[in-house]
């Protein structure tokens, strides 16, 4: 880009003769560029969902690991032998390392969602990379795996959150259904959430660190069994990014 602008205005100052209208029209196109180049830097897309062909829809789970829910949520997803996506946050795999390495061992892909969980819109570039590089260094260090896909806390971006993302080679993920499941006491609320709006191709979102009265795992103990039953097949983001590309 600057090598361009330079051409250009070595072009338009190469004769006193040239006109004025010239001028007006290179420093126009100069204008265009910087204007095209500055508003434009990112690559990176967020997926709400997948565009399939087969009934293939991804479960996945936010802000664990926590010694309490995650092992009761993979005990059941193994029971169903059903591989899901856990983003988590960095300070909780410092903080339960152990709970970590079994999310790992039980083979589920794990999703960087930030080293602190702050939402980052607003925060700037390089604070945002510090976020996704403290959070992938734990869970290298104890996951032995090194995530590609993140999801920003609250589902929130902006130019520098898509920009930092693309930069470190990330798949930046969010989701179609949202099951409440952190608000929701009751179980069969969450489950009618998302037997009401399920379509091939979703991303549910669940979460595997809230409050104490957290009925995810009931949740999820009655609605796989449901979603089987109407044909789906469950898998992790990773899954359900690789059939649809």
């Amino acid at each position: 880009m600057k090598l361009l602008i330079k051409k250009l205005k070595k072009l338009m100052n190469r004769s006193k003769n040239d006109s004025i209208w010239l001028r007006f029209c290179g420093w126009i196109l100069i204008f265009s560029c910087l204007i095209s180049f500055h508003s434009f830097p990112v690559r990176a897309e967020a997926y709400r969902c997948v565009d399939v062909q087969e009934k293939r829809i991804a479960l996945s789970f936010d802000d664990g690991p926590h010694p309490r829910l995650t092992p009761k949520i993979l005990e059941i997803l193994k029971r169903y032998n059903i591989h899901a996506t856990f983003f988590m946050i960095g300070k909780n795999v410092r903080d339960y390392p152990e709970t970590a390495k079994l999310v790992a061992k039980d083979g589920h892909e794990i999703g960087n969602h930030t080293d602190s969980h702050i939402r980052l819109c607003g925060l700037g570039k390089k604070r945002v990379e510090r976020e996704l590089e403290e959070c992938s260094l734990q869970i290298q260090k104890v996951c032995n795996q090194t995530p590609g896909l993140f999801r920003p806390p609250e589902g929130a971006v902006d130019t520098a959150v898509l920009s930092a993302a693309n930069d470190k080679e990330y798949r930046v993920i969010l989701w179609s259904i949202d099951t409440r499941d952190w608000e929701s006491k009751n179980e069969g609320a969450i489950v009618r959430r998302v037997l009401s709006s399920v379509k091939p191709g979703d991303i549910i979102l669940m979460h595997d660190f809230i409050s104490y009265n957290s009925k995810t795992p009931e949740a999820l103990e009655r609605l796989i069994p449901k979603l089987l039953a109407r044909g789906y097949e469950i898998g992790s983001v990773g899954e359900l990014l690789r059939i649809g590309s």
